[in-house]
């Protein structure tokens, strides 16, 4: 009588083990950027059912939702030598997964750390009363430079907002 644990039935397990581990399932907003050997793939998987074959392919998951990010309150000296409290938040998205993970260490810091100088400089160009009575246009020049900055990687601000001023 032959064992039900011959050396072929034990490889089809395996292989069938190692098969289903390597299906992983992406939402509709995700994407995943596929390295092979350490490179990059041309384009990003998903969404849908992709195969990562581990220890060859390492996959990362990027959202493509908008996510905000709070920019906390600066201390900013305007053009007319008044001192402000300014907070803010930026919505953004990724757009190209690939170059969000590729051109940038940390996307998520790099934005807030971009949005931090950028608000200070931008509004330390302006006088209180533009701060207090313009807010829309120094949003959409904030958005604008912001922008311009993080598209090469692959992400776009979709809007900025300051959210309270504070005098000194």
């Amino acid at each position: 009588m032959q064992s039900l644990l011959s050396p072929t039935t034990v490889a089809v397990a395996i292989v069938a083990i190692y098969l289903l581990s390597s299906i992983k399932i992406l939402r509709e907003y995700e994407r995943g950027v596929i390295f092979r050997l350490g490179r990059v793939l041309p384009r990003p998987k998903g969404p849908g059912i992709i195969l990562v074959f581990w220890p060859v392919d390492r996959m990362v998951r990027m959202s493509l939702r908008i996510d905000t990010l709070e920019v906390p309150a600066q201390d900013i000296v305007t053009h007319d030598n008044v001192t402000v409290k300014v907070n803010a938040v930026v919505f953004f998205r990724v757009i190209d997964a690939r170059l969000a993970v590729l051109e940038v260490n940390n996307f998520l810091y790099a934005s807030s750390q971009l949005a931090q100088t950028t608000l200070r400089s931008v509004l330390g160009e302006a006088e209180l009363d533009e701060l207090l009575s313009q807010r829309d246009k120094l949003n959409l020049r904030l958005q604008s430079i912001l922008d311009r900055q993080t598209s090469a990687w692959g992400v776009k601000v979709v809007l900025v907002e300051m959210k309270q001023v504070d005098l000194a």
